[in-house]
Parts: structure tokens; sequence; C-alpha cells
């Protein structure tokens, strides 16, 4: 089969070469999926560079989401069966820009029939985290205010979307007039240009002086640092990752002075510290697809062999939604 493979950290188009490789075997406990598509994520090009938190050994398939078939099931596993449609993460060395690939059974869900092959493989991750980030750890409140950073991409476009689905009025920031016209056809209430418009003051003005009850920061940086400014009376601003490549360094003096909550928000944990939570929210997800409240946005739906091109640009932040790989 053919796989992409990193056999030396580096720039995702200078380290990502497509290999051929044999069809990996199932082992305990594990299935074998036929990819279907697979979503391209921040976090495959950290893998490519070696900064990401897991570190798998070299060399590796990137990929860490995918929507995929059950073709084959290792021993002692008795479901889904094969032909099943399903999404899962990745199960590094092998991730999902490759043929196929397996990963643990355990893992697998159920794929949501409102949803095509790509959108499905976009919907995990991305989805998973804003459930967890603006239900479980800011708990949205109807008629609350939102602001998402990076509101036109992978894991801001979700949180716009889950957001309204909430009932919150939705404030997006975002990078430049095309992506405006996405988060604002998301849903967003309002949205701002950081290159054009200062946020600050915008939320402020747009939620009367108060500021935005809950911010969702995957950006860092200054992101994180002028959120403070417009964050509410008893706030909650949850940190979910840093793309802008700097890591803020709060001042909890301010946080104290104004009364408001700075979360924490690393997904992954709860598949070993509460895994019955993430089906719980895969089959809320599944409802909101259902009934056409969040759809993922793909920009573009691309071959197998322009998977290290779609890594590089989301890495460098031109991409707006998701870039899904197909084989």
């Amino acid at each position: 089969m053919k796989a992409w493979r990193v056999h030396e950290t580096g720039e995702p188009r200078d380290v990502m070469r497509l290999d051929e490789v044999p069809v990996p075997e199932p082992g305990p406990g594990q299935v074998r999926l036929r990819v279907r598509a697979a979503a391209v994520n921040f976090p495959d090009a950290m893998l490519c560079r070696g900064q990401y938190q897991v570190r798998p050994p070299l060399p590796f398939t990137p990929g860490v989401e995918m929507c995929g078939e059950v073709d084959a099931a290792g021993p002692g596993v008795t479901g889904p069966e094969p032909g099943t449609r399903v999404i899962s993460t990745a199960a590094l060395p092998g991730g999902a820009f490759a043929q196929y690939a397996v990963v643990p059974a355990a893992g697998v869900l159920p794929a949501p029939d409102a949803l095509d092959d790509a959108e499905a493989a976009a919907l995990h991750i991305a989805y998973q985290t804003g459930w967890f980030g603006l239900h479980r750890r800011a708990a949205l409140r109807p008629g609350e205010t939102l602001l998402v950073h990076a509101a036109a991409g992978g894991v801001g476009s979700a949180a716009v979307q889950l957001g309204k689905a909430a009932g919150a009025r939705v404030v997006g920031v975002v990078g430049g007039p095309e992506k405006a016209e996405a988060a604002a056809a998301l849903g967003a209430d309002l949205v701002v240009d950081r290159h054009a418009g200062d946020f600050v003051a915008a939320v402020k003005e747009f939620t009367g002086g108060r500021g935005a009850d809950v911010v969702y920061d995957p950006v860092g940086g200054e992101s994180y640092a002028r959120s403070t400014k417009c964050v509410a009376f008893e706030g909650r601003i949850v940190v979910v990752g840093f793309t802008s490549g700097t890591i803020p360094t709060p001042a909890l003096n301010h946080a104290l002075v104004k009364n408001y909550a700075i979360l924490g928000l690393h997904w992954g944990l709860y598949a070993t510290q509460d895994p019955a939570a993430i089906p719980a929210a895969h089959q809320e997800l599944t409802d909101l697809a259902a009934k056409g409240s969040i759809r993922p946005l793909i920009s573009a739906r691309l071959p197998l062999t322009e998977a290290a091109d779609a890594v590089a640009r989301v890495a460098e932040g031109t991409t707006t939604g998701r870039l899904v790989v197909t084989p």
C-alpha cells in the first residue's frame, strides 16, 4: 500500500515521503481500517517537526484522524463488523495518511450518517475539543457571548457552530476577508478581521461594555494577551493551543483582580481519565449533525499524493476550514 512517512524531522514538504509499504496486520484488540478520508490537523505539522507532545519512532506515518471502513479485525475483537463506516484517531506510528491504518477497536466510533466521508473525518478531534471546551470546561450558557479566535480555521470553525448550537452569541476573530466571509457563513454574529480592526474594542461595543463570557483560544500569543482585556466578570478563557507559536505567560494577579478563570483543555486526556465521556460527546455531536446544527467546513478534498503540501498549508495558516485527504 501507499503511505506517507517521515524519516527525519523537519518541515512537512521536506520530510514527508510517499512510500510503498506492507499492509499492516491488526493485533489483539485492533482493527484495520481502509482509509476513506483523513483530515489534516496542525499537530500533523508539529509531528513532522518533532515538536508534538507525542514523538513516534522514525519512520512514522502522520495523519491523526480519519474516517474509514473496517477491513479486518485482530484476535479478541468482536465488533464493529467488516464494512462498517467509522471514525477514529490514529494509533501512531501508523497514521491516517495511508491507504490502510490499524487502530484500537475500543476507540472507533460510528461515522454519522448525516456526514460524508470527508466531513466525518474532520468531525472527531475539532468538534470533540469544542464540545469539551465549551460545555465541560467553560459551561457555556444560552445568551452568553463567546469569543472564538481563528474562527475560520479547523478548530475555530467547530467552536463557532457549537457555540451557536448552544444558544450563545458568537464573535469570531479571523485574519483576512476570505476568512471573514467563512466565519459569517458559519453563523458568527459578529466577525472581526484582526488585520483591519481591534477585536477588543469590537467585543466591548458588541456586549455593551461587559466583555466576552467565554473566550475560546487555539492561538495563544497576542490573541490570548488581548483577550484578557475584553473578558467579562466571571468570564472563562479556554486555552486550546498555540498555533501562533507563542505560549502566553498569564498574569495571575490580573485574573484575580478581574475575577476570570483560565481553563486548560487537553482533550486527549479524556481517553485515559474519563473514556466514557468521549462516546457520550460523540452521540451529542451525531445528534447535532443530524439536525443540521453542525457540519465541518471542508475547503478542499485532495488526493493522497498532495498530503505533504496540505500539511504545510495548514501549518502556514493559509487555509480556511479543513483540508481532507481522500486515498
